[in-house]
């Protein structure tokens, strides 16, 4: 068995999905069902015998640790973490209390669990950390993209609080001898994201006939993974990847805020053409967020030269696909978008509107 810490998130449900398709072993998800958390991402797993899931908070040691005694599993692959940069502008302790406590808890957990099994078992077992490009903080128009030794650099709560889980990984490997992993990802996107990040809050404000909300003029770079590619990323790592190692996971697609959006739109009036003109009408500039961060990009090259991985997906095809998967599923929609999700919108974006 493997353990998946947040595996109701978009990310996490996605792994879960596709290594259930490739893979009999057996997959315990530990999630505390956040607002991001959603169990409708894994319906299509009820009833089958390889998926069990567990409401847990990562930071509740005795939980974790009766997990562990009981269920033994030969790796862990911890995803869970609060991961909105805005959020963690309005709510910092939450970040702290979930991305710092929470790994901590693990870890301890993880250490005195690993120490007490057999030599072939202590020498098979992993614990696989999913972290994020922005520990790295930010890259000027002509700097390299960053690599795994980039010096730490975070500028939010959100990067800080990530910082802090991989530091903490990295010293339990090279003090306790804790076979750890560390990948640190580009953004992502794709099928079952919640609709509080740029794509998928595009595409939904935009088939409602809503503003399209662009921070400041739009021209923050973001490199963007399809989240297929992440997971086949992941699989990699924890199969092949060196104790102690960290492994970045880029998309090799650097792109605009505003041309993500601008593409969005294009799509859309190609696919859900609206009765006049173009979605690329509601497109709204508003008052950009505090220390937002102007470009980040991952160079990928270690993790392609030493496990043989690149993305399968560009951008382009990327994009097609996650647009038509969100046509294609108005009930997950329906489902994900709860009073409190619309209450967020709210309280981020109301009243920001530039003239």
């Amino acid at each position: 068995m493997i353990f998946v810490t947040g595996g109701a998130g978009f990310i996490g449900s996605n792994f879960i999905l596709d290594y259930l398709s490739r893979h009999d072993e057996h997959v315990l998800n530990i999630d505390k069902l956040t607002y991001a958390g959603n169990p409708y991402n894994l319906g299509s797993l009820d009833g089958d015998a390889r998926y069990h899931f567990v409401q847990a908070d990562v930071a509740d040691h005795a939980k974790i640790a009766e997990l562990f005694s009981r269920h033994r599993p030969r790796a862990i692959l911890h995803f869970a973490a609060e991961s909105h940069v805005d959020r963690s502008i309005h709510s910092p302790g939450e970040f702290i209390h979930t991305n710092v406590n929470g790994t901590f808890n693990l870890l301890e957990v993880a250490r005195h669990y690993w120490s007490d099994l057999e030599a072939q078992q202590r020498q098979e077992f992993r614990f696989l950390h999913v972290s994020t490009d922005e520990v790295y903080g930010t890259l000027g128009s002509d700097d390299a993209p960053f690599s795994e030794t980039t010096p730490y650099a975070p500028n939010s709560p959100y990067s800080a609080s990530k910082a802090a889980s991989d530091h903490l990984v990295r010293a339990y490997h090279h003090t306790y001898g804790l076979p750890t992993l560390t990948t640190n990802c580009s953004n992502n996107y794709g099928p079952y994201h919640f609709p509080e990040k740029l794509i998928p809050l595009v595409i939904l404000n935009a088939l409602d006939g809503k503003p399209l909300p662009i921070y400041g003029d739009g021209q923050q770079i973001r490199d963007w993974l399809f989240v297929g590619d992440h997971c086949t990323a992941i699989r990699e790592v924890l199969a092949r990847g060196v104790p102690g190692e960290t492994y970045n996971i880029g998309g090799w697609n650097e792109k605009a805020n505003l041309d993500v959006v601008r593409t969005l739109c294009d799509m859309l009036d190609e696919l859900k053409p609206k009765a006049a003109g173009s979605y690329r009408d509601q497109i709204t500039f508003v008052q950009d967020r505090p220390g937002h961060d102007r470009r980040y990009a991952i160079d990928a090259r270690k993790l392609e030269r030493e496990l043989g991985w690149k993305p399968a997906e560009t951008f382009e095809t990327g994009i097609a696909k996650t647009v038509r998967w969100y046509l294609d599923n108005p009930q997950w929609v329906a489902n994900v978008r709860s009073g409190g999700y619309l209450k967020w919108l709210e309280l981020q974006y109301g009243g920001k509107e530039k003239s």
